[in-house]
């Protein structure tokens, strides 16, 4: 807030005279209206912005209305507000990599006279990677997607194709969606997406509205085109000049697919990848398949808090953030970045991973060593690409050679490694290392920098052609040298008719004005000012002294300033050829881009494994279908990283057949939430081939990790938390499967009691006996804990019911103070009560409020006097009793309950607004109400 007053405070003022004024207005008023376009017009020393840009600039980063100014008066008069150059590079690096609801637009000129001369959006970042990356690593590839989807009944075939800019890749994939858009999700989440294209009004409003609905959850830009421009005619032509190779495999690849070309011919279209002749031959094309990888969806990566948030207290807050020690410019975060969004599903790929991370671990010298070379590699993938899009400097080539000459060091320390990997580390980096440093690749482009640039000047800062390394630059220099040596005999000779100290009295400068002139101080030209007037041309007289020269000099001059611009001319015409040369290199770089990265993110894994107070293991990987998840002493490694925390470990064991659906009750505040994230975090840690935070870990991959962890209001787009909450959960209901993991919180508390009850109940038995993934539902509803006894009470028509078993959060309460402590600890068994009156005193409600709902609690508690069941002879203090109920009618309810699942599964809530579906669900509660009169097992629900 500080540096947006000072900022404000130092704002450049608006200089326009009333013509000037009248003619940009004019100028403005021409352009086409565009709600999300920020116009940023550059006046040379400072920029502007103008209307609602200069009132969205003024609020949003200077935090005042103070900061506007009107240019012109009356009706014609236009809000406007300057901006310094360090706030233009600020608005950049927020509107287009921050946020993604803007585009940003620069202009140049004058009067009226104004041109586009730069235009970025999120996906797409245009010519403002110089101003966004100037002083920043590049953290993350920024990918735009276009889609063509094709809505047949309830299903929909979805088109997608996409571009990464900076890896210089293009992709297709087609595949079948839900109305929920799940497949489409897990594919914009894991390719990281920033920007999509759709064909404008492409299908009915219901399913464009749920489509643009998953894209808004994402956090994309969406940017709607005429359905003409998605069209794959000439496809095969224009990727033919962009994709290295021959056409026939291109050909091949798209001919398996009906939309997602088309798709493909927009993204050409809008990224005007074909305008530059860069790109031609440097891309690669892929097909994308969404089982490559653990599907995550939006849900997923904000319950888990995998990405780095503006909001994020720390940089431990997010996992990205804990992660994150990779020593690359860039090329480790983008490549950690990339991991965590696609966490992997081959047991051997996982292992592998995990091999190099326990080499690194256990062998603290090599660990070590590699660290300290990498930290001196520059981000490889940026400079190669700004060679090859020809913005590149000799500045960028001596910057690739002082990272090329890094590697026999790193390939020293590699081969001194004996231990168990040894073959694993000369497969994965020894030998491709061997391959692209020999004479052929690498160290030909070290020689081509050593013979060619003047290393010896690097010191001084200056990066320039060594003038052997070409016959004319070396006689050009020659004569250059051999002019500046003859004014310095002259100004020796000239000292010495002056009868003036050489150096000291009369000086020899150079001026961009004059060129070489003489020059003495005021004192010294009373002496010399007979000479002066009749053999000398005075230029001028200031407060440093006298400039003066002579014909010889003024010749020797002119002589020298015309040698010394060929000489310039020539080093920027070798410079341009060495630049042209080195993006020759792209494939050895690209190639040593991707070891050196893999490095530094693994290495990454093994320093944060080590250097917690309590390390990482490795866990024990089998494949989906084979194995339990157990962790034994699990902590979240996020929480245990905060300053002044004691992280208490806790053990999960998802057993099949056993506790493979896991009920979790405790008090608020007692740990449900920390503990449930913390299993799906260990889980994602170890598929992306991390240790984990645990005592002994076994884990079955999982293909998908579903979570509904807690909904804020969605206000503005039109959902509400209990509809938010819904839509979530229809999602795992639709796309969860028995090889995924499921994390629900607190479901079914955004509506009535009864209801939210209801709701909770059939999601459970539907993920128990239909979907049959590990599950961790934690709930407040303690009644659910009556789901382990229904197990095994009957059979569905897939087989057996998995396990369901209960577990608590441990809690004491003081018998005589009533004082409630939490104890953190997950322990078997159910617990029937929130404590929620003594978390309320935790937050010093007035006692009158505490007791009188302590009052209020006890009438509606129902103390059946039914016998009761108890595990323990000793019952714990605060727990209540249980009914005692038949078991045949408890088989009659559950099997009428296991009816109201089925129904509840049938319903279309993603089609429904809020009220038409709150109103379904409460005839079906109205019915079930209904029929619990004959099922007594029921009416406790009632």
């Amino acid at each position: 807030m500080e540096e947006n007053t000072a900022e404000q405070n130092k704002l450049p003022e608006l200089k326009l005279d009333a013509r000037q004024a009248q003619g940009f207005i004019s100028f403005f008023k021409t352009l086409p209206q565009d709600a999300r376009a920020v116009r940023i017009f550059d006046r040379k020393d400072y920029y502007t912005a103008h209307g609602e840009n200069a009132t969205f600039i003024a609020k949003t980063y200077y935090h005042t209305t103070t900061a506007l100014r009107q240019l012109g008066s009356g009706s014609d008069g236009l809000s406007s507000v300057s901006v310094s150059k360090n706030m233009f590079e600020t608005i950049a690096r927020d509107l287009l990599l921050d946020r993604t609801d803007h585009t940003l637009e620069l202009y140049e000129g004058n009067g009226s006279n104004w041109r586009l001369s730069k235009a970025g959006t999120p996906g797409n970042l245009g010519n403002f990677e110089d101003v966004l990356f100037a002083n920043n690593d590049m953290q993350d590839s920024p990918v735009i997607v276009a889609l063509c989807p094709d809505f047949r009944g309830n299903e929909c075939t979805v088109g997608l194709s996409y571009v990464d800019t900076t890896k210089r890749t293009l992709g297709l994939a087609e595949f079948l969606d839900d109305s929920q858009f799940t497949n489409l999700e897990s594919a914009l989440v894991a390719l990281g997406c920033k920007e999509c294209l759709l064909p404008l009004e492409s299908g009915k409003s219901t399913e464009i509205r749920l489509l643009h609905d998953a894209l808004a959850r994402c956090n994309v830009l969406m940017t709607e085109k005429k359905k003409s421009e998605f069209k794959s005619r000439d496809l095969v032509q224009d990727l033919g000049r962009l994709v290295k190779g021959s056409n026939e495999p291109v050909r091949d690849l798209i001919s398996n697919f009906n939309y997602a070309t088309a798709a493909l011919g927009a993204l050409l279209s809008y990224t005007e990848l074909l305008a530059d002749e860069s790109n031609y031959g440097n891309y690669t094309i892929r097909q994308y398949n969404l089982d490559s990888y653990m599907r995550l969806d939006s849900a997923a990566m904000r319950a888990l808090n995998v990405l780095e948030s503006k909001t994020d207290a720390n940089r431990n807050f997010s996992l990205f953030g804990l992660m994150n020690r990779t020593c690359t410019a860039g090329m480790g975060k983008r490549l950690l970045n990339r991991w965590l969004k696609q966490p992997l599903l081959d047991v051997d790929e996982i292992n592998c991973r995990l091999d190099l991370v326990q080499a690194f671990v256990e062998d603290t010298a090599l660990h070590h060593d590699l660290r300290q070379h990498l930290k001196r590699i520059s981000d490889i993938e940026r400079l190669m690409h700004n060679l090859q899009k020809r913005r590149a400097s000799l500045q960028h080539v001596v910057k690739l050679y002082q990272s090329s000459i890094r590697l026999p060091y790193i390939k020293s320390s590699l081969g001194r490694y004996d231990g168990q990997f040894s073959s694993l580390i000369k497969e994965r980096y020894l030998d491709p290392l061997e391959n692209w440093t020999d004479d052929d690749h690498l160290n030909m482009f070290i020689a081509l920098v050593e013979a060619s640039v003047d290393l010896e000047k690097l010191e001084n800062g200056e990066y320039m052609i060594a003038s052997g390394y070409d016959p004319n630059l070396s006689a050009l220099k020659k004569d250059r040298d051999a002019v500046e040596q003859q004014i310095h005999n002259l100004h020796k000779q000239t000292a010495n008719d002056l009868d003036l100290p050489f150096d000291k009295a009369l000086k020899l400068d150079k001026s961009t004005q004059f060129g070489h002139v003489f020059r003495i101080t005021k004192k010294e030209e009373p002496k010399i000012r007979k000479k002066l007037s009749s053999n000398f041309i005075v230029l001028e007289t200031r407060k440093d002294g006298v400039k003066f020269t002579n014909t010889k000099l003024k010749k020797l001059s002119d002589q020298y300033l015309k040698l010394l611009e060929e000489y310039t001319n020539c080093q920027k015409e070798l410079v341009a050829r060495v630049v042209q040369t080195a993006a020759t290199f792209s494939e050895v770089f690209e190639s040593l881009a991707g070891i050196l990265s893999e490095m530094d993110v693994l290495l990454s894994f093994a320093d944060l494994s080590t250097s917690c107070p309590t390390p990482y293991i490795r866990p024990d990987i089998t494949d989906s279908d084979k194995g339990d998840i157990i962790l034994e002493g699990s902590r979240h490694p996020c929480v245990e990283a905060q300053d002044g925390v004691n992280f208490i470990p806790n053990d999960c064991s998802l057993v099949r057949g056993k506790s493979w659906f896991q009920i979790i009750t405790g008090p608020n505040m007692g740990g449900k939430s920390t503990f449930i994230r913390q299993v799906g975090v260990n889980v994602l840690m170890a598929q992306v081939g991390c240790f984990i935070p645990c005592v002994k870990a076994c884990i079955s991959v999982r293909d998908c990790i579903f979570a509904r962890v807690g909904a804020g209001d969605c206000q503005l787009r039109g959902v509400s938390t209990f509809m938010q909450e819904m839509l979530e959960t229809a999602s795992i209901l639709k796309g969860a499967t028995d090889k995924s993991l499921i994390i629900i919180d607190e479901l079914g508390r955004g509506t009535s009691t009864y209801d939210g009850f209801g709701l909770a109940w059939a999601i459970c038995e539907h993920l128990v006996q239909v979907t049959r993934a590990p599950t961790l539902f934690a709930t407040h509803f303690h009644e659910l804990t009556a789901l382990a006894n229904e197990d095994g009470g009957h059979e569905s028509h897939r087989g057996p019911i998995c396990g369901v078993a209960n577990y608590h959060v441990g809690a004491h309460i003081d018998s005589s103070s009533h004082k409630l402590t939490m104890l953190y600890k997950v322990e078997p068994g159910a617990c029937d009560q929130s404590f929620g009156i003594h978390v309320a005193e935790f937050a010093n409600f007035p006692q009158s409020v505490v007791n009188l709902a302590r009052e209020k609690a006890a009438e509606l508690e129902d103390f059946s006097s039914t016998p009761v069941i108890s595990n323990n002879a000793k019952e714990e203090v605060g727990s209540k009793r249980k009914r005692l109920d038949n078991p045949d009618d408890m088989a009659r309810g559950a099997a009428r309950a296991h009816q109201f699942l089925h129904e509840f599964a049938a319903l279309p809530l993603d089609q429904l607004d809020l009220k038409h579906a709150l109103q379904q669900i409460s005839k079906m509660r109205c019915d079930l109400e209904r029929d619990a009169a004959e099922h007594p097992w029921l009416q406790q629900f009632f």
